[in-house]
């Protein structure tokens, strides 16, 4: 007979401290280091969100909304503005695939492809502002992708 898992008011309430949560320490640090970003790619006239779909495409030209919101687990009603965006700033151009026209290609223009070189030192200069060391900053990488990859950590709603 398998005994009943019981929280009593004391496991809760400790449970129930910030200092014990997980997700609290992720979100802060989260923020703080997209602000550490922000000195860097204002003079570019980039958003942080703009920058990261910027190094998706850098790595694979050409690739669907889908792929960019796979890539950076963000979804279409979050990407679809940020890229029109970047379309009517010249950096990307937005093309329904002739297969599916529900599909929309994303696809660098010239613009787009010339902010590499200008974007270049961006990790470097964000890098010198942390205050872990650039093995640590490797471990952490390894653990949050972990955690991003690992479908049994994803809450599941039913």
């Amino acid at each position: 007979m398998e005994k009943e898992f019981v929280i009593t008011d004391e496991m809760a309430d400790e449970a129930l401290r910030l200092d014990n949560q997980l997700c609290f320490p992720l979100y802060a640090a989260s923020r703080r280091i997209i602000s550490a970003y922000t000195p860097f790619l204002k003079p570019l006239g980039l958003t942080y969100t703009q920058y990261i779909v910027f190094l998706v495409l850098w790595e694979k030209d050409g690739v669907t909304v889908g792929e960019i919101g796979e890539r950076l687990h963000l979804d279409n009603g979050t990407l679809t503005p940020l890229l029109k965006k970047m379309e009517k700033a010249g950096y990307v151009s937005r093309e329904r695939s002739s297969k599916d026209e529900r599909v929309v290609l994303i696809t660098l223009t010239k613009e787009g492809k010339a902010m590499k070189k200008k974007a270049r030192e961006i990790p470097f200069q964000v890098g010198s502002c942390l205050c872990i060391d650039p093995k640590e900053a490797k471990q952490l990488k390894e653990m949050l992708d972990k955690l991003l990859t690992d479908d049994t950590n994803s809450p599941h709603v039913e």
